[in-house]
């Protein structure tokens, strides 16, 4: 007997930011105590003016398929969540200093 479920499957919060994103008219409605309270502990001792000449980089990705060898497939996922990101930031480093030549 084949029984199918009737539930609908839970919706996701839409004030609810995706991975890595944030949700910049929320936060425009948030005072900067409110900000302060959320933020991560190391960015609790930032001196005033640091974000004074910060720019919004917006970078598209594209998801491909690569191979890479084991061992190193390894070493990133050793370091935790977002291994690809920091394979990413390997690779940019590197075009960087090929671009600086």
């Amino acid at each position: 007997m084949n029984v199918e479920s009737t539930q609908k499957p839970p919706q996701s919060d839409p004030l609810r930011p995706k991975r890595g994103r944030v949700y910049v008219e929320r936060l425009q409605d948030e005072s900067e105590a409110e900000i302060a309270a959320t933020s991560p502990p190391e960015l609790k001792d930032l001196p005033p003016d640091f974000w004074d000449d910060a720019a919004v980089v917006a970078v598209r990705k594209q998801a491909i398929s690569l191979r890479v060898d084991q061992d190193v497939l390894d070493w990133f996922r050793a370091g935790g969540p977002r291994y690809q990101t920091r394979m990413n930031a390997v690779l940019r480093a590197y075009v960087s200093r090929m671009r600086a030549r």
